[in-house]
């Protein structure tokens, strides 16, 4: 399956999808124009690569911020991790700055919602 990189912008987040590295990841600030529409094709990638994932899957989240409606679409891309977690191993690492409260709320709750292992991990 193909990568999916996307690079950070002032407004749109890094997004790493590399099966051949065994990489994925969102990072940065995430307050696109159109959340819907940017993480469209991210959904779809991962819909792709869940009718074939690798052995063991580590999706890691470490966004500085991301407003509501890009909220609403990284639940729905945890959510499809759990298909993935239907034919391999699937971690996802949730990264929180220590002073910053308000992501490891947001991490606590995103946890509660999903059956995969979910670890809150805090970072100085």
């Amino acid at each position: 399956m193909e990568k999916f990189i996307l690079e950070e912008t002032e407004d749109t987040p890094e997004i790493v999808l590399d099966p051949e590295q065994n990489i994925f990841k969102i990072s940065k600030i995430s307050v696109p124009e159109n959340a819907l529409d940017f993480y469209k094709p991210v959904l779809e990638w991962i819909k792709e690569y869940a009718l074939h994932p690798n052995v063991q899957t580590i999706f890691d989240f470490d966004l500085e911020y991301v407003n509501t409606a890009s909220s609403k679409q990284v639940i729905q891309i945890i959510l499809l991790l759990q298909k993935v977690a239907e034919k391999g191993d699937v971690k996802v690492r949730w990264f929180y700055e220590s002073i910053d409260e308000d992501m490891q709320s947001l991490g606590k709750r995103y946890q509660k919602l999903v059956t995969v292992p979910f670890e809150l991990v805090e970072i100085e």
